[in-house]
């Protein structure tokens, strides 16, 4: 790693958000690794192994694979979050599956060392439970965006999910891929998005979509995205910049329901 270069756990919001003495328990046993566009992180019944930490521009989803052969996203994950026992205590098996969407640099932690270190350490074990109560709230809300609101809002909403996550209007994102995570042929996709580009909203290049009116786009899509983005801000303590981008988390600043509501007596 070269001189003054940020510290690979500092890539990435949640853990950046540890402070550093934690942080570097965690850094010996933290491995850089590659993740490929397409890549499969684990599919339904696989055994975690590990928490992976998606750094700048890495963007995982998780979907649920269906029978008849759909697949449906129901969650999101960036520099913002992890994968892999987040929720569970780790090595038990996955229930969905994950998919790299943007290919770049992730950090990759055992999961058993990882619930140690939640056991021992108070900041790891709240960060890590507030986390997962959000990437909770982004699959309930996912499932009551894809069952309640039309095709037009929920692609919406998928485009601004992966602008919060990137740190550019340009994403890399084919239509191919975007029909897959709505679970929409692409050509019943292309025409919402040729309308969308022909408001303004949007534009269109090979494999690209540039955001270009942001509270247009916010306007035209569902309460689901800001009902989200408003979960992030009020349990892990989210800063956005104007433009929408996640660029903080600050869990020990978020308010504690304890303290808010009194400890519930034995």
């Amino acid at each position: 790693m070269p001189p003054n270069s940020p510290s690979p756990l500092e890539r990435n919001l949640l853990l950046r958000s540890l402070p550093p003495v934690e942080r570097s328990r965690l850094l010996p046993h933290a491995e850089v690794v590659t993740l490929v566009r397409g890549d499969v992180l684990f599919e339904p019944g696989d055994e975690v192994t590990a928490m992976i930490f998606p750094l700048d521009g890495t963007v995982v989803s998780l979907i649920v694979p269906l029978e008849e052969g759909r697949t449906i996203e129901t969650a999101t994950v960036g520099r913002e979050g992890a994968l892999g026992g987040v929720v569970s205590q780790g090595y038990l098996p996955a229930f969905n599956r994950a998919v790299v969407q943007m290919g770049g640099a992730a950090v990759r932690l055992d999961a058993a060392r990882m619930q140690a270190a939640k056991r021992t350490s108070l900041p790891i074990r709240n960060a890590l439970v507030r986390y997962a109560d959000c990437l909770l709230a982004q699959v309930v809300q996912s499932v009551a965006c894809n069952a309640a609101h039309p095709i037009e809002q929920r692609c919406a909403r998928w485009v601004l999910a992966l602008h919060d996550r990137l740190a550019t209007d340009v994403l890399p994102v084919t239509q191919d891929m975007l029909a897959e995570m709505l679970g929409v042929r692409r050509t019943y996709l292309s025409g919402i998005l040729n309308r969308l580009q022909a408001q303004g909203l949007i534009e269109m290049g090979r494999a690209r979509i540039t955001v270009r009116d942001r509270p247009a786009l916010q306007a035209a899509s569902c309460e689901c995205h800001r009902r989200v983005q408003e979960h992030f801000a009020l349990v892990l303590g989210a800063t956005f910049t104007p433009a929408g981008t996640l660029v903080a988390l600050d869990p020990d600043g978020a308010p504690d329901p304890l303290a808010t509501h009194g400890a519930i007596s034995a």
